[in-house]
């Protein structure tokens, strides 16, 4: 069975539609320079951000400065929405890829509009329980998939955030992801992922288009990301 991983780290985004576009009418219009920090793991959180444009990576570092991205997110995303429901520093840190517009909603008009809108926390707990679901989906890839279903995993996911259907059963990823990227969010050395990507090259499960990877043949991947 292959894993199941979250698209998106975002809870806020998945509420029906009428709630996500009154809950961010509050929210005030900011910009991200490419490279540029949104916040750090371990500072307050005061608020959270919806992607009105441009890409950002949510990432971990170690105390030896190995890096682990999480997720990257596009159009449509909001990050930092832990913070503003339990109160406490965040636990990951937001960079931007590219220059980014994002719309900020801060904790105080989230608790304003929770206290007019009670029904919001029925779609939390929902939510919430979803993404404890998908969490153990994650731990149960990071421990039992061999290193290629780690990278098929990631290619997968990626596909499904931001892949096109270009037709004969072709994905493109429509966003530039490097084999450090791949790497760091696999969980694997980067040499791992180039000898994997170059076996799956000759064997025409992907391919590099102007920068862009592409799915040749999504089934074969999932084969290869099953448990």
């Amino acid at each position: 069975m292959a894993p199941n991983r979250p698209s998106s780290p975002s809870l806020l985004s998945a509420l029906p539609e009428h709630l996500s576009t009154d809950l961010f009418k509050a929210a005030t219009p900011s910009r991200l320079a490419a490279d540029a920090v949104l916040f750090m793991a371990g500072d307050a959180g005061d608020g959270c951000y919806r992607v009105d444009e441009g890409l950002l990576k949510v990432t971990m570092l170690s105390r030896s400065g190995g890096e682990r991205i999480l997720a990257f997110l596009g159009k449509g995303a909001i990050v930092g929405e832990l913070s503003i429901i339990d109160g406490l520093p965040r636990s990951a840190s937001v960079v931007a890829v590219r220059d980014a517009q994002l719309s900020f909603l801060s904790r105080a008009a989230f608790e304003e509009f929770a206290r007019n809108h009670s029904e919001i926390y029925k779609y939390l707990v929902t939510l919430l329980a979803t993404r404890l679901r998908e969490t153990d989906a994650v731990l149960a890839a990071g421990s039992f998939l061999p290193l290629r279903g780690r990278v098929a995993v990631t290619l997968l996911e990626l596909a499904q955030d931001f892949g096109q259907d270009v037709g004969s059963g072709r994905i493109v990823i429509r966003q530039k992801i490097g084999q450090a990227d791949l790497a760091a969010m696999a969980g694997i050395a980067r040499e791992n992922v180039s000898r994997i990507l170059n076996d799956w090259k000759r064997r025409k499960l992907v391919s590099r288009l102007s920068g862009y990877y592409c799915l040749e043949n999504k089934a074969q991947l999932e084969h290869e990301a099953e448990l």
